[in-house]
Formats: structure tokens, sequence, C-alpha cells
């Protein structure tokens, strides 16, 4: 207990009796046993809410962390690659090589002409 051994407990038992005297050393006994009880349950309590909070705590910069993660890959996500063009761009290239051809077409009909 409290990093006593047998004979310090008996040691203090001793002085117990000699300054308390046996009447009063069994309502003393019982008075610090219950002083020791609660205290203990006041530190128990105190070390669950301490863990409840740090488990918070965590449970909180854990939740952040993905949240950073996911807003990234979504930008990721939205943001198109370089290498990948737009409909619009795609469309007008498209024109232009169709422009192209014609005027390819054209070109040779009037030649063959």
């Amino acid at each position: 207990m409290f990093g006593m051994g047998f004979g310090e407990v008996l040691f203090i038992a001793l002085i117990a009796i000699v300054f308390l005297g046996p009447d009063k050393l069994p309502n003393a006994m019982v008075k610090t046993a219950k002083f020791f009880r609660a205290v203990k349950k006041h530190l128990t309590e105190a070390k669950a809410a301490i863990d409840s909070e740090i488990n918070l705590s965590e449970l909180k910069s854990d939740a952040l962390e993905y949240k950073e993660k996911l807003k990234k890959e979504v930008n990721a996500a939205a943001t198109p690659p370089s290498e990948i063009k737009s409909v619009a761009e795609t469309g007008r290239e498209i024109k232009d090589l169709f422009g192209d051809l014609s005027d390819l077409n054209k070109k040779e009909k009037a030649s063959n002409a």
C-alpha cells in the first residue's frame, strides 16, 4: 500500500495506538479508510474524465485530418489534368480540322478543274 512494506505499516499502527489509544483507534481507522476510499474514487473519476477528453480531442483531430484529405481529393478530382481538354476546346479543334479538310477539297477541285 503506497509503496510501504509490512514493517512500515505495523510501525504506523503502533504509533497510532500509542497516540490515539484503544478507544479512539477504531473510529480513526474507519475515517481514514473512508478518506482513502473517497480519494481513490475522485482520482478514478478524474482519470476517466481526462481519458475521455483526450479521446475526444484525438477523435476531433482525426476527423479534421480526414476532412482535409477529403477536400484535397475532391479538389483534385474536380480539377481536370492539363492533358485533358475541355469539350469546347475539343469541339473547336474538330471544327478547325473539318475547315482545313474542306479547304483542301476546294483546292483539289480547283487544281483538277
